[in-house]
């Protein structure tokens, strides 16, 4: 597990863990090993034998954003893994104090637009896909945000409501019970479809920006390696899991979806999310040393 406990991704680990060793007998451990934006933990996996007893959980900024954003990686995330399954995604979503007057994507553009520069967007962290989707915003729109970086959402989330900054582009489970208590507003999610838990709420590609969709999305992954038998048999089971009635539950609770389908499949997303953080990353000439 690449991040700390307690998190989005460690609570997603912990649902598959728990009933992964329910259904196959076996003792299963998560093992927090977070650092340098997920790639710490993962190297570790990159490292283990591809016996199936390592697995690795891999996500939107440890497979697809870090390996074009760090100067150095410890390994390839196109080569150095085997696709086991994906799991589940979870959507960003654009919110603004209820203070604040914005009630739309496009009243946010227009004042951008008025003065460029003078919108602050606040960052849970540099290289998050809160982050990629601001990045995505400016360029879609034509705008010019002035980015204000956290160390974790956290800080982000006290100073957003603080009024240090004007919009946020927060995890589903980080906003939603601040949106449930009447502190934020939500403008709209970052998924192809609306997320249950804001049904009223538009997606960025209903507010006039199609193709708009900046996801965390979280799955497992192997060694490379990996026996093409034992990722038969772990993928089988974590779509019996993300079938369970309780699960699914779990997960809408986080603001999360659960997604399965077969690793071959997992892995076409990877590639796919690989190339489109690339080329925005490319295009922004962000860097991390």
């Amino acid at each position: 597990m690449p991040f700390p406990p307690g998190g989005g991704t460690d609570f997603i680990a912990r649902i598959v863990a728990e009933r992964l060793a329910a259904a196959t007998g076996a003792t299963t451990l998560v093992d927090n090993k977070p650092g340098a934006g997920g790639n710490i933990g993962l190297d570790a996996v990159a490292k283990s034998p591809a016996d199936g007893y390592t697995l690795g959980m891999g996500q939107t900024a440890n497979l697809a954003i870090n390996p074009h954003l760090y100067n150095k990686m410890p390994y390839d995330a196109l080569k150095d893994f085997t696709p086991v399954g994906s799991v589940a995604s979870q959507p960003m979503v654009l919110v603004v104090t209820t203070q604040s007057p914005p009630r739309s994507v496009a009243v946010v553009v227009a004042a951008a637009k008025l003065a460029p520069q003078r919108v602050r967007i606040g960052l849970a962290g540099s290289g998050t896909v809160g982050h990629m989707a601001g990045e995505m915003l400016e360029r879609r729109a034509g705008i010019q945000l002035l980015n204000v970086p956290y160390r974790g959402a956290g800080p982000a989330m006290t100073d957003l409501l603080g009024g240090q900054f004007e919009i946020y582009f927060g995890n589903a489970a980080s906003v939603l019970p601040q949106i449930a208590n009447g502190k934020l507003r939500a403008l709209a999610v970052t998924s192809a479809k609306r997320l249950p838990a804001l049904k009223d709420v538009p997606t960025m590609i209903e507010a006039g920006y199609p193709g708009f969709e900046a996801v965390t999305w979280s799955g497992l992954v192997a060694p490379a390696g990996t026996p093409p038998a034992i990722v038969a048999r772990i993928n089988a089971e974590i779509d019996k899991i993300l079938k369970q009635p309780e699960v699914l539950a779990k997960l809408a609770t986080e603001g999360s979806t659960a997604t399965g389908g077969s690793a071959a499949e997992f892995g076409e997303r990877i590639r796919a999310e690989h190339q489109k953080w690339g080329a925005l990353i490319q295009e922004s000439n962000i860097k991390i040393d």
